[in-house]
């Protein structure tokens, strides 16, 4: 008889590193190749990160995959212990609400959902959701740009996600939806993903203050590939283009 997966499982949305579907606001200054390949260090580090901070907590790994036929490559990519299943629905809202769903189902009494391109999610983060989840509904970590990076929910919420995504009123709509619903949310302290050039500069300015080893591979990448300086200079001449 298998053992039931722990009371809260943790998933990872990710998509096939592919050039041109990837990472593409940041195409200038990299190219689609490179962008693509940053992608998948990323992703290399957040899979890393959430392995080690689901052993700590007790958490139960997911890796969700887009598109479906890339569930094997990128199964090759995760740590021992990740459950790896196909992403489903048509767009990110049924995406997610499917991922939601089908964790619950499997026996998973809090879910936590979370992008493949926020480095700097560290267990603390995760650990102030899962608490937060004690007394709300719904508990987000938001990101810079309108998003979020990590957003955890007590049960799966019909309609929670039913509004544009990949705005920059994404977190606003989400809770919204929530309140709408008659359920409560908790918000933390905003991080940031890596999308833009611009966001690279803040991954350095982090650097600066404090070691980041719970993304190596991308700060190596980033630096055998001297990606700092182009995304300095771009960033310096969008500024004097507006």
């Amino acid at each position: 008889m298998s053992a039931a997966p722990p009371p809260t499982s943790i998933v990872v949305f990710a998509k096939r590193p592919r050039p041109g579907f990837v990472k593409t606001r940041m195409t200038p200054p990299l190219s689609s190749r490179q962008a693509s390949d940053l992608y998948a260090h990323l992703l290399d580090d957040v899979l890393a990160a959430t392995a080690a901070f689901s052993d700590e907590q007790g958490l139960f790994p997911v890796l969700a995959v887009h598109p479906p036929e890339a569930c094997g490559e990128l199964a090759r990519r995760a740590p021992t212990g990740f459950r790896v299943v196909a992403q489903r629905g048509v767009d990110l809202s049924q995406r997610m609400d499917w991922a939601v769903r089908e964790a619950a189902a499997g026996g998973a009494r809090r879910v936590l959902l979370r992008g493949s391109d926020s480095p700097l999610l560290d267990g603390a983060v995760v650990r102030e959701i899962t608490e937060a989840l004690e007394g709300s509904d719904v508990a987000i970590c938001p990101d810079r740009d309108g998003g979020y990076n990590l957003i955890g929910l007590r049960e799966p919420i019909a309609g929670l996600f039913d509004h544009p995504m990949s705005t920059r009123s994404v977190l606003d709509d989400t809770l919204a939806n929530a309140k709408s619903l008659g359920y409560s949310s908790h918000v933390l302290e905003p991080g940031f993903d890596l999308d833009t050039a611009h966001d690279l500069l803040l991954l350095a300015a982090e650097r600066a203050r404090r070691d980041l080893k719970m993304c190596h591979r991308t700060l190596a990448y980033l630096d055998e590939n001297r990606l700092w300086e182009a995304s300095k200079k771009w960033v310096a001449e969008s500024k004097t283009a507006c």
